[in-house]
């Protein structure tokens, strides 16, 4: 038997249990890791609500993200062996001390990243390379907004994107946030709670506006978000952490300057064994350069996963949050 947290029904925070469950030996193509820590993220909020619906059904352990060392693997398994320290993002199953994971789903850490910031950036870090790379291609003048810059995905986003030649503006809820998020990279900020962020965008863009808003914040940010683009700029909604932006005339699209819109997610951009392992691969370069730094700002042990989504969905953190079993 091993610690985990599991969700039995729908809700709130409250709803996260920890017990021990037992954890099978690993079946075909499958790999068994002790895990050294899991990633907290707001997609963990959306299966646990119910808003997400379970694939295994209930009761279920909680938790996409994590890293650790390969303890046994099962019948098929050729490319990955006992000892190896890997990462992986996928399948419910990560707040436990163990887990099984497919294996072809896993990525071998390089020996540069530790188990701590693979498990705090492999969801987060994978979403902003595809994000900046691959939905919208940021490059040298670029002009881009990031909601919640001060955010889990929002710090490294707006170090990748300075990093890749852009102007960076991002929304944050505070002052103190607004001076995390500069010191990562992030040009512009706007005290959402105070200014009207589309006023601030058209002032800081002396009105020509930005070619892509990269929203992870949802029903509250839209549809103010469109009027931050120039005509046929993009409109990257990747998250819903307010709520989920509902139904809306696709004609709006057309009247605000023929925009694009788009709702993408990381499964459908690693599907591929190959995109998985060039996507993370990018990612561990970026990392690993130095180029763009994985701030681990709150750490909690197992036991205490319903405080870390307390806190996550009442802003009050910043960069990535772990679990450590």
């Amino acid at each position: 038997m091993v610690a985990a947290v599991r969700v039995h029904k729908p809700g709130g925070p409250e709803v996260l249990t920890y017990e021990d469950v037992q954890i099978a030996a690993p079946g075909q193509g499958q790999i068994k890791i002790k895990q050294h820590a899991s990633g907290v993220n707001f997609i963990d909020a959306y299966f646990r609500m119910g808003m997400y619906p379970s694939p295994v059904g209930m009761p279920f352990i909680a938790g996409n993200e994590s890293a650790g060392e390969v303890m046994a693997v099962g019948p098929g398994v050729t490319d990955v062996k006992v000892g190896d320290r890997v990462a992986f993002v996928g399948p419910l199953g990560g707040y436990a001390a163990e887990r099984l994971v497919p294996a072809d789903r896993a990525v071998k850490l390089p020996d540069n990243i530790s188990y701590e910031q693979a498990a705090g950036m492999m969801l987060k870090g994978m979403t902003v390379q595809y994000l900046l790379n691959r939905t919208y291609k940021v490059e040298k003048g670029t002009v881009c907004l990031i909601h919640a810059a001060a955010g889990g995905v929002g710090l490294i986003a707006c170090q990748w994107a300075n990093y890749l030649g852009a102007t960076v503006i991002g929304t944050v809820g505070s002052k103190d946030k607004a001076e995390i998020a500069k010191k990562n990279g992030c040009h512009h900020t706007i005290l959402y709670r105070d200014e009207d962020f589309v006023a601030k965008v058209k002032e800081i863009t002396s009105g020509k506006l930005c070619d892509v808003v990269y929203d992870g914040i949802g029903k509250t940010t839209f549809p103010a978000s469109l009027d931050c683009l120039r005509p046929l700029g993009y409109f990257v909604s990747f998250g819903s952490a307010s709520g989920q932006i509902d139904a809306f005339n696709i004609n709006i699209l057309q009247t605000k300057g023929s925009l694009f819109a788009t709702r993408p997610t990381l499964n459908h951009y690693v599907a591929k064994r190959d995109d998985l392992i060039a996507t993370a691969a990018d990612l561990f370069k970026v990392v690993g350069s130095g180029a763009v730094k994985i701030p681990i700002n709150q750490k909690y042990s197992l036991k205490d996963a319903a405080k870390a989504h307390k806190e996550m969905e009442g802003r009050d953190t910043t960069g990535s949050s772990i679990l450590v079993p």
